[in-house]
């Protein structure tokens, strides 16, 4: 999305409060209602919403759609963070409750597939910040989006750590129908109580596991990004089993395990938290993490490699590997 440089001017936003920069027709919300109190929603008109990922990026897809920024899963690890910094907000607090909201994104998709120069290619969501976050339920951006897709018969994946993709469950359906279409749910651990810690506003890991296994049963693919894997804090042999034992139950078609990063935003906020909660495992973080976002090779194959045979040993992907042949 391009932004003008202009500060916003309308709106309810509460004075003195910092705001960021948008265009000027931007419009600020918020709602008295208990999940959404103290968050601000920004509704903006974007100018675009399919976005190419740089070449540079480490991800394996290459077109993207975000029709929100910041997120109020306020997930302490978050790597999103910083790009709240790119509006003049922190990447602290400012990131968890003040949500920009792209409330035009789903004629922006069907726009911009019907566009000659689309190439049709597969499309990821909920890459950056949760499509299925709490604010979707509000704003209702999904429906009209996954609608756009299935019309194109354009390819998708989405990833979410939200219960609410089971609203779409139906457009899911017809969608599986007439193109490819994944999904991945996001769960690091099992742990309630580290869950409670670093990931306050998602739905627990329990109802994510169950979120998995729905989807499945009506056949819509789905497996288990296995993210973050917290080092000294869920990366116990035991930690490990339970999770994924878990996973396996759900029917998960695969697990891909991905060992904490922490790209600057991120770093900071997650260290303060560490520092608070758990002062200890500073100076080994400070180890892990000391050269760069990413810990260790050798740390991440060997957590790699645990994973991996866990989830053969539980059969993870078998059932998917049957259906194939």
């Amino acid at each position: 999305m391009r932004w003008d440089g202009l500060r916003l001017e309308t709106g309810e936003g509460a004075q003195g409060e910092t705001t960021p920069l948008f265009a000027r027709s931007a419009v600020a919300r918020t709602f008295d209602t208990p999940e959404f109190r103290g968050v601000t929603f920004y509704e903006i008109h974007a100018r675009s919403v399919i976005n190419r990922v740089p070449s540079a990026s480490r991800v394996p897809f290459e077109w993207t759609i975000n029709p929100y920024r910041g997120c109020t899963h306020a997930c302490t690890y978050c790597f999103a963070r910083r790009t709240h910094e790119y509006l003049d907000l922190d990447a602290g607090r400012d990131f968890d409750s003040k949500i920009v909201v792209k409330v035009n994104a789903p004629d922006l998709v069907r726009r911009e597939l019907a566009a000659p120069r689309w190439g049709g290619h597969s499309i990821a969501m909920g890459t950056n910040v949760d499509c299925y976050q709490r604010a979707e339920g509000r704003y209702r951006l999904m429906p009209g989006i996954l609608a756009a897709l299935r019309d194109a018969r354009n390819p998708f994946s989405i990833l979410t750590k939200g219960s609410l993709i089971l609203r779409d469950l139906g457009l899911l359906a017809e969608a599986a129908e007439v193109t490819d279409v994944s999904t991945a749910v996001s769960i690091g651990f099992t742990d309630e109580s580290l869950w409670r810690a670093v990931e306050p506003g998602t739905p627990s890991p329990r109802k994510r596991l169950e979120v998995c296994a729905t989807l499945n049963e009506h056949g819509i693919p789905c497996g288990v990004l296995m993210a973050p894997i917290l080092p000294y804090l869920c990366d116990s042999p035991q930690a490990l089993e339970t999770t994924v034992r878990h996973i396996a139950e759900t029917g998960a078609t695969h697990v891909t395990p991905i060992v904490l990063h922490l790209r600057p935003g991120a770093r900071e906020w997650f260290m303060a938290w560490l520092s608070h909660e758990h002062p200890r495992l500073v100076p080994r973080y400070l180890e892990l993490y000391g050269r760069g976002a990413y810990a260790p090779k050798a740390y991440q194959e060997r957590i790699g490699h645990a994973v991996r045979e866990l989830a053969r040993k539980h059969g993870i992907g078998r059932s998917a590997s049957r259906a194939e042949t």
